[in-house]
């Protein structure tokens, strides 16, 4: 029975390669015999199906004659029983080990055989730390320093793990490579699988002698006084990344990242929102009845703003880019005044004979 490739795959007969392909490394990802959820049968199908349409020629003659035409697609009847798209030889037929190469992280390549670039220096781990900073240190920006023991660069054998003056020689374990390959029986039959060398870390040299301040390694811990920059706007709990300011990498592998996180001490003025600042000033009786202009300080200097007559306690009041500045040099936010009318605790004979006088004309 003539096999639907194209339905198998789940692409329509016009699906371009790069349809194809998609589709394909999908399916392989999801049926993959190591997986848990994995179906060899399944895996080898989808394998047969992408060996013909991603192939110009061998899909023109599948489209004319389909899986049972005289060109015999149909697994172990292909090439006299010799594989063909998929057949007998196991589940890996013709597969594209490039492009499963691609779909694994380069592993697959080993499984079968293939070839594996070499492992190499390792890049250093990233790190995280904290930073406690003022409201105005957020405000202004500023520039702080910290201290950090983390892996640094040996200064004696300035990461190279070799002592000074050593000889250099190629592995003899890997010859070389950098890469042990061994052969291991499975269901599958024989599998190759290739790893880094241990003895040489992947690097395929060793020195006559390892330097005896790190003993080989690249790496000491020490301390390290870094510099941090904090930007105008920064928030609480926000980071900072400061890329290469984490753990140095071995033997001159990229050193990994650093992520400050930052906790900002609150105003005992302000509240903050995002980049708009709140606050609540007090305003007299007379004030919020006949208007005014009072002072409010920001929190760089100190501004007018226009009371209207018949103003109501509570309301708020916009002053435009007297806020937080924004990340990255966009501006200010908003400072929102609010105004609370205070009523005074005790009054003068005078004040309460003008007050009585304003209770009995209605006011």
């Amino acid at each position: 029975m003539s096999k639907d490739y194209y339905n198998l795959l789940g692409v329509d007969k016009n699906a371009s390669k790069d349809e194809i392909k998609k589709a394909f490394r999908k399916l392989a990802h999801e049926h993959h015999p190591d997986k848990g959820s994995g179906n060899i049968d399944k895996f080898k199908e989808i394998n047969e199906a992408y060996q013909v349409l991603s192939n110009e020629d061998k899909r023109h003659q599948y489209d004319q004659f389909g899986s049972s035409g005289p060109f015999g697609f149909d697994g172990a009847r292909a090439n006299n029983g010799q594989g063909g798209f998929g057949g007998s030889q196991g589940f890996s037929g013709g597969i594209n080990m490039d492009d499963l190469s691609d779909m694994f992280g380069g592993g697959f390549g080993d499984i079968f055989g293939g070839s594996r670039r070499k492992s190499g220096p390792q890049r250093g781990r990233d790190i995280e730390s904290s930073m406690n900073i003022s409201f105005d240190d957020s405000y202004y920006g500023a520039e702080k320093t910290i201290q950090l023991r983390k892996a640094i660069v040996c200064e004696h054998c300035k990461g190279d793990g070799a002592e000074p003056g050593a000889k250099i020689d190629k592995c003899k374990t890997c010859n070389g490579s950098g890469k042990i390959r061994q052969v291991r029986n499975s269901i599958f039959g024989q599998m190759a699988t290739v790893g880094m060398c241990s003895d040489c870390d992947g690097e395929g040299e060793t020195p006559s002698q390892k330097c005896t301040k790190c003993n080989g390694q690249g790496l000491s811990e020490g301390i390290e006084q870094i510099k941090v920059k904090i930007p105008a706007g920064i928030g609480n709990d926000q980071s900072l990344k400061m890329s290469g300011k984490g753990e140095a990498g071995s033997k001159g592998a990229a050193a990994g990242d650093l992520y400050i996180s930052l906790r900002v001490s609150p105003s005992n003025k302000f509240k903050r929102e995002g980049e708009n600042l709140f606050v609540t000033i007090p305003i007299s009786i007379t004030q919020a009845t006949l208007g005014d202009k009072v002072a409010v300080q920001t929190v760089e200097n100190e501004v007018k703003l226009k009371i209207p007559a018949g103003t109501k306690s509570g309301k708020q009041f916009i002053i435009r880019g007297k806020g937080m500045p924004k990340l990255g040099g966009r501006g200010y936010g908003n400072l929102y005044v609010e105004v609370d009318i205070s009523i005074p605790n005790k009054l003068t004979r005078d004040q309460k004979k003008l007050l009585e006088k304003l209770q009995k004309e209605g006011l």
